[in-house]
């Protein structure tokens, strides 16, 4: 970095232009770049191996932050601005001195054994939320049937930095339905989330669970719906196991970010359990 180089003030500049319109889906698609914000999302790209195509950064925060200064690629000139600048492209009310753009993230593709599906999750910091757990559970794929943008800035602040991590595919629901047909012909269960409420079997659809009685080291895609309404009706009917969360009665059902851990992480503990004592039956 040039100590001696100018700090850009100017909101009239065309880089600032340039970085407002990644506020919005379709300027992300555009120009092919991701606005992050903040310290944290700084040291998850650095620590995943990213090179940032912009960023801009304010006095204040390089110096207190001289160890992220120095771990910078010697490919990235940084811009220095002033903190109103950097207000006018940032996202939040109070940005902390830095932002950053960064090209997406390469979609899921390949042949998963662990995959999370969600139906028109609305909600960014849900999804943020989900995608940050869903990481640590050892996901390998995030399939998304519309909904939130999961590279908006809100959902990538959420993730504290996941979905620069977890491969993910947005289609729309005509093509995750097929996607899932083809799983469960490949031999994975579908696995869907329901209210402890809903535990009585139709006669057409699979018993319902509680969620460790399933062997979940299987090949395995979890569907989560919508806040509101949940999974899709047609996605319901393609569920080769239905599972609950048991809880007391005094709520109705839990938010499908909370909903998801318990889930997502039981695989994890199944595996542990396995590898920790193989003849051992769960």
């Amino acid at each position: 970095m040039d100590s001696s180089a100018g700090v850009l003030t100017s909101r009239r500049n065309p880089l600032v232009r340039r970085l407002r319109q990644l506020h919005s889906a379709s300027g992300r698609r555009e120009q092919g770049l991701l606005l992050l914000e903040g310290t944290h999302l700084v040291q998850e790209a650095l620590r995943l191996g990213l090179t940032p195509h912009h960023l801009l950064w304010t006095d204040a925060w390089c110096q207190r932050h001289p160890q992220l200064v120095r771990a910078m690629p010697l490919a990235v000139r940084p811009i220095r601005v002033s903190a109103e600048l950097l207000a006018a492209v940032a996202t939040t009310d109070h940005p902390d001195g830095v932002v950053l753009t960064l090209p997406p993230p390469a979609p899921a593709g390949g042949e998963e054994s662990f995959v999370l599906a969600l139906d028109r999750l609305q909600d960014p910091g849900n999804l943020g939320t989900l995608m940050r757990t869903a990481l640590a559970a050892g996901v390998e794929a995030l399939w998304l049937g519309a909904g939130a943008d999961p590279l908006q800035p809100k959902v990538l602040r959420a993730s504290a930095g996941a979905a620069l991590a977890l491969p993910l595919l947005r289609v729309d629901g005509a093509a995750l339905e097929r996607r899932l047909r083809a799983l469960a012909q490949a031999g994975s269960q579908l696995v869907a989330a329901v209210v402890a409420t809903a535990s009585e079997a139709d006669g057409r659809q699979s018993p319902v669970v509680p969620y460790w009685q399933l062997d979940w080291c299987r090949p395995t895609a979890l569907l989560l719906g919508q806040e509101g309404s949940g999974l899709a009706p047609e996605l319901q009917a393609l569920a080769t196991h239905r599972v609950t969360i048991p809880h007391s009665p005094a709520v109705e059902s839990l938010n499908v970010a909370v909903a998801a851990a318990p889930l997502l992480l039981e695989r994890w503990r199944q595996q542990l359990q396995a590898a920790n004592h193989p003849a051992q039956q769960r």
